[in-house]
């Protein structure tokens, strides 16, 4: 049973529920003309029914419940061998019974109750008459549709409680996960600008310095200071490249690309995913590697979120001339023509543009119930 605290429309109707019970248990010894022996079992009815009523253990155990209801029903059973009047108390039996019992010991009950009301008739020798048997059986209908319909509707309204916080939790991931891709984004962007440019200007001008110190004949007196000028060089260059390793995502840190791939494959929270490596591995510039890995982490989430997925596979595969990333998967597929391609900086056209951006090509081959295949092919410089 629901043990939570009960809700101002449930509390009413629990309320009711008791006023129900108490007038027609009243009701039933007026209408008994005082006879003792009713008046003695509406009694007992009405102690046993409150004492389950002030009872915690009956709202919190099931199996309390149970044996209330069967006190309840023993008693009830006395009024009715006492007056013939106790059978208007079998509509608030009908309820508590569906709300007490699962389903499946609840409409028996209720199928018993409505039986022992009418047998009440037969028992004290009334005249029987079509509302004798209509009047239980059509109560009986009402308080079971009454009381399966507002369980339906209880349902569902917690389906809808659990979808919210399940958005709202959601949102917040999402709106975490932005954030984190963005400043990723960002660091990668000042890593290539460092590389591309500062790294690589004070690596020219280092070898200049170099070249010029060479053409200077011995004891010429600007030879110290090109010679101070290129060890400046060369730590700022080293300084430079630290800035690129600290700039670096945190997969490529401490281990390289295969290993972040590896890793990446392990701990994937969706399908299975199997990482393979083919060819020799060569060392990459540190753009290939990011550009690799992040295309490989966005292709993995878009078949955890969308491909409905039961097994995945990450290649990387080295040749002469280039380095190839393969993410294969066996779910529902969709048609490339027909995808959204808006500019949100993630999915395919982010990663088509990563691998553009570096000179190199972008494939996708998926048809809808065949599975997806997504491809990028990098030029490596051939010595």
């Amino acid at each position: 049973m629901d043990s939570r605290p009960l809700t101002p429309v449930a509390l009413v109707l629990r309320c009711c529920l008791h006023a129900l019970f108490a007038g027609l248990l009243a009701l039933a010894v007026v209408r008994s003309s005082g006879a003792g022996d009713a008046s003695a079992a509406a009694l007992v009815l009405g102690a046993v029914y409150a004492a389950g009523v002030f009872t915690p253990a009956v709202h919190r155990s099931p199996r309390a419940g149970a044996l209330w209801l069967c006190a309840l029903g023993a008693a009830w059973l006395g009024l009715l061998a006492a007056s013939p009047e106790g059978l208007w108390l079998a509509f608030p039996l009908y309820f508590l019974e569906l709300h007490l019992l699962p389903v499946r010991w609840a409409l028996p009950a209720v199928a018993l109750t409505a039986g022992a009301a009418i047998g009440s008739f037969v028992w004290h020798g009334a005249a029987l008459n079509p509302g004798a048997f209509i009047g239980p059986l059509l109560g009986a209908a009402v308080a079971v549709a009454t009381v399966l319909g507002y369980q339906a509707l209880y349902r569902e309204s917690e389906r809808r409680r659990e979808l919210i916080e399940e958005l709202i939790t959601t949102r917040a991931e999402l709106a975490a996960a932005e954030r984190s891709a963005g400043i990723m984004a960002e660091r990668e962007r000042l890593a290539r600008e460092i590389h591309d440019t500062l790294a690589q200007g004070l690596s020219s001008i280092q070898l200049l310095l170099r070249a010029a110190e060479r053409s200077l004949p011995e004891g010429a007196p600007a030879a110290e200071h090109i010679a101070r000028a290129r060890e400046e060089a060369q730590a700022n260059l080293a300084e430079a490249r630290r800035f690129v390793r600290a700039l670096t995502p945190p997969d490529l840190e401490h281990g390289s690309l295969a290993g972040a791939l590896e890793r990446l494959s392990a701990a994937s929270p969706g399908p299975r995913v199997r990482f393979s490596l083919s060819g020799t591995p060569v060392a990459l510039p540190t753009p290939y590697e990011v550009a690799l890995l992040r295309i490989a982490q966005s292709a993995l989430a878009n078949v955890v979120r969308h491909a409905d997925a039961g097994r995945a596979e990450i290649t990387l595969t080295f040749m002469d001339a280039s380095v190839t990333l393969d993410v294969v998967d066996d779910g529902k597929g969709f048609s490339p023509a027909s995808a959204p391609s808006g500019d949100g900086g993630f999915g395919l056209p982010a990663m088509r543009s990563r691998a553009e951006s570096l000179g190199g090509t972008f494939t996708v081959e998926s048809a809808p119930g065949q599975g997806t295949a997504v491809a990028v092919t990098l030029p490596l410089e051939v010595r």
